[in-house]
Parts: C-alpha cells; sequence; structure tokens
C-alpha cells in the first residue's frame, strides 16, 4: 500500500491523478525491462511477499509493457512462513505458554533465523533470560525450515498454471523468470519455481527494491517523464450484462489487454416489450446475482414481437481504466451512454476472493447455467407447440396429438424436478416430435395468406 501510494503522490506532483496502478509483480517487470527497451521477451514475475502472493505474465516488445495475464492469493506469503516456524521453535523450546513479550521476542527471532537459513544451513536462536532467569537456545536447519515453508510455497504452485493458461503459454514459451519480493530468497522457493516454469529463475533484481524501482518507472509514465516505455494493462475480471434467465453474459473477458472495445447485439425477450434495462456486471460467476452490480443504464425502442427489436451494447474501457458503456437501439439510433471509473481499479482481495469462488463453485454454477438456458429453450418450446396445436387444429391426426402432448408434460415434470439431463432429452425429443406438426404450420400460414389475397 506504501508503494502504491507512493507512485500516486509521484504523478500527482507532476499534474496527473492517477486512477488506476499496476500491481507489484507488474511494478518489478518494468524495473526488469529498463535495459531491455529494444527487445522483445516473454516474463513471468513471481512476487512472494510478506502477506500476499502475485504472479503476472507480461510481454515485453519495444518498450511496450502488456500485462497479459494475472492471479495470486491475498492471504499467502512469508508470514505463513513465520508462524509454522514460530510454532516450531515454541515446542522445541519446551517453554509452554509464553506471555506476550516472550512470544513477541520469540517470533523476531523466527524472522531471523528464516533469513540466516537462506544463507546459512543451521542457526541458532539465543534468546538470554527468555523467561525470567531461564534462557532459551535452539537449532534450526534449512531442512527444517523447508519441511515447515513446504505446504505454503506449494499452494503458490496452482496459481503460476492458472496465469499461464490465462496468457494461452505454455512454460517453454517465457523468455524470463523474475523473483520478487523477500520470501523468494529463500532457496526452496528458487527451486520451486525452477520446477514450475522449468528454467532457473532471473536472480539479477534485487528482490526488494524491483517493485519501488519499477513504481518510480511508473510514475514517470504518467507523468511524461519517460517516453521510450508504454504499459498496457489488463482487466482484472470479466464484464458483461445480465441477460434473461438471470445469466452473465460476459462482453469483455477477463485479463483483455486495456485498451479494449467489445460488444454485441442483444434482443427483446418478450412480446411487445417497450424497453430494455442492461445492468453492468462484473466478476467471474455464471449467474448474475454472484457478480457485482457496476451499474444500470436503460434505453426505450418500439414495441415489436418477440426477438425483434436490436440493441447493440458496447463496452470500452479507455487508457485511464474508465468503462465506457453505449447502449443503442438500431432501428431508431436512439442511444444511451454511462461512465464507471471502477471496473479496473479493483483491490487485489477482492479480485482474488472473486477468482477463489468462481474456481470453487465452478461445477455447481454450470450446472444451473446449463439448467436455466435448458429451461428457457423448453418454456419457449412449450408456448410454440401450445400455439401450433391450436392453429393446425383437426388438421394433425388425434394420435399424433396425444403423442406431442404426451412428450409436452414430460418437459413440464423434468422443469419441476429440476433435472439437467432429463429436461435436455425431453427437450429434444419433444423437438424431434413436432417435425410434421412444424410443416403443418407453415401449410396452414401460406394457406391462410392466398385467401387473404383472394387466391384461394
Amino acid at each position: 500500500d506504501a508503494q502504491r501510494q507512493a507512485t500516486k503522490d509521484a504523478a500527482r506532483l507532476a499534474g496527473i491523478e492517477v486512477l488506476r496502478l499496476v500491481n507489484e509483480p507488474t511494478a518489478a517487470a518494468l524495473a526488469y525491462g529498463l535495459d531491455k527497451l529494444g527487445e522483445r521477451s516473454k516474463v513471468a514475475v513471481y512476487d512472494l511477499g510478506g502477506g500476499t502472493f502475485d504472479i503476472s505474465i507480461l510481454e515485453l516488445n519495444a518498450g511496450v509493457f502488456q500485462v497479459v495475464a494475472t492471479n495470486g492469493d491475498t492471504r499467502l506469503g512469508g508470514d505463513d512462513i513465520d508462524r509454522v516456524l514460530l510454532e516450531t521453535l515454541r515446542a522445541k523450546s519446551g517453554f509452554g505458554a509464553l506471555n506476550p513479550e516472550a512470544e513477541a521476542r520469540l517470533r523476531e527471532a523466527a524472522v531471523t533465523a528464516k533469513h540466516r537459513l537462506s544463507n546459512e544451513e543451521s542457526t541458532r536462536v539465543e534468546l538470554p533470560f527468555f523467561q525470567g532467569d531461564r534462557s532459551l537456545s535452539v537449532e534450526i536447519t534449512r531442512g527444517e525450515i523447508e519441511a515447515l515453508a513446504g505446504p505454503v510455497i506449494e499452494r503458490t504452485r496452482a496459481h503460476c498454471r492458472r496465469a499461464l493458461a490465462d496468457a494461452e503459454l505454455s512454460a517453454a514459451d517465457l523468455d524470463e523468470v523474475i523473483l520478487v519480493g523477500g520470501s523468494t530468497r529463500m532457496p526452496a522457493v528458487q527451486r520451486l519455481v525452477a520446477e514450475i516454469f522449468g528454467r532457473e529463475p532471473n536472480l539479477t533484481q534485487n528482490p526488494d527494491e524491483a517493485v519501488a524501482l519499477g513504481a518510480t518507472l511508473q510514475a514517470g509514465i504518467l507523468s511524461g517523464a519517460v517516453r521510450n516505455m508504454v504499459l498496457l494493462d489488463v482487466t482484472p475480471l470479466s464484464l458483461g450484462i445480465e441477460t434473461f434467465g438471470g445469466l452473465m453474459n460476459v462482453i469483455i473477458p477477463r485479463n483483455s489487454t486495456i485498451p479494449v472495445k467489445m460488444g454485441e447485439m442483444f434482443t427483446n425477450a418478450l412480446p411487445n416489450q417497450r424497453a430494455m434495462a442492461v445492468r453492468i456486471l462484473q466478476g467471474e460467476r455464471e449467474m448474475a446475482r454472484d457478480n457485482w452490480p457496476l451499474g444500470e443504464v436503460e434505453i426505450g425502442f418500439e414495441p415489436a414481437a418477440k426477438g425483434q427489436a436490436r440493441v447493440g451494447v458496447q463496452f470500452q474501457i479507455d487508457a485511464d481504466g474508465i468503462l465506457q458503456v453505449l447502449v443503442r437501439d438500431t432501428r431508431t439510433g436512439l442511444e444511451r451512454q454511462v461512465a464507471i471509473e471502477s471496473a479496473v481499479d479493483v483491490a487485489e482481495e477482492k479480485v482474488e476472493r472473486m477468482v477463489a469462488e468462481s474456481v470453487e463453485y465452478a461445477f455447481d454454477d454450470m450446472s444451473e447455467r446449463i439448467f436455466t438456458e435448458a429451461k428457457l429453450k423448453a418454456d419457449e418450446m412449450l408456448q410454440a407447440v401450445d400455439h401450433a396445436l391450436k392453429l393446425v387444429g383437426e388438421g394433425m391426426a388425434a394420435p399424433e396429438r396425444t403423442e406431442i402432448g404426451r412428450l409436452a408434460d414430460e418437459v413440464r415434470a423434468a422443469v419441476a424436478a429440476g433435472e439437467v439431463a432429463a429436461l435436455k432429452k425431453a427437450n429434444a425429443t419433444l423437438d424431434a416430435a413436432t417435425q410434421d406438426l412444424a410443416t403443418l404450420v407453415v401449410e396452414v400460414a401460406m394457406e391462410q395468406a392466398l385467401r387473404r389475397k383472394g387466391v384461394l
């Protein structure tokens, strides 16, 4: 937080109000690329700090930095290693419960021991007069701390793989892997990174200084003082709108490069609908209710039959991270627009929570989406079948009418039961059984049209 605030302060001194800031791995990549402005490379920045973990994939091309993908965990870091080491030292000491002062001394000693074991094979924690007149003397080895830290640093592996998948890259596609954050000084962390990415990490950057240097460069880019570098950020989460049935329809996917402009065409879900409320959402869940509402814009249009209106929805994020949502009735040219400044500058903790929830509930979310889509299809088909049967009247034989009615009842039963597989099967069966009915509807419609023209 201090680094991000310092960057904002530096930019304001240059007369620029900063709307968004890159994360720490991106700042470190800027520092790395300072001497590589004429080169082209793909870089992964692995940032394991005291309280958070971040991984970013960037592409550097002639001074242009493009953030391709980001991932991480805001509740994972060196502090977790400190805690397990502290528990081990407490158990080894044999002192049992500690008073607050002794606890603080032991915690400080644990951190110091962790730092020493990055360069030494073993160290001894010496605390004179630790409890009254009793002193503490405990030896801890690098092997012991690596065994304790193993489960913590192993949790970073999944985030690295996710970032590579989002970037549509393999580890072999990378040119460098840069380490940032004090915890990356641990040999165990460096070995894990080498294993994940299939190459030794780049250790030329000072993990404690790279972020600060990159933040200074970013302030220079924002102020115009640095003119031979350009930073292209990405959207932290997907952006879209709510569609009929309460579904999330993504328009700009997560990790899209900024600036970006995308849009889709939508239509009215109900007959004689006079307006459409476009609810703007951000998040990774399948159902609209589970994502974050950013705003809403409504546009009116002339009443039309179901599916006849045409409304274009365009999302555009500019270089300052401001989202412009444009909604236009293509028939009349009437349009509405809204600007949202909070679409890109999202707290990293909120981003990680949303991504984690999307993974945790992925199966349930997809099942609900599939059922909702099948139910929408079923509702539409049942209405069409009822209308068609009335239209053809006695033109269809009684046994066929009875069979179609039976199959329609099976669709209704599957909807009521909430069974996805049964509903999809019932929809397909009813659709196949109504092919002759559809042909009769066309014939009846043609006959009526000819009668109106006086041909028959």
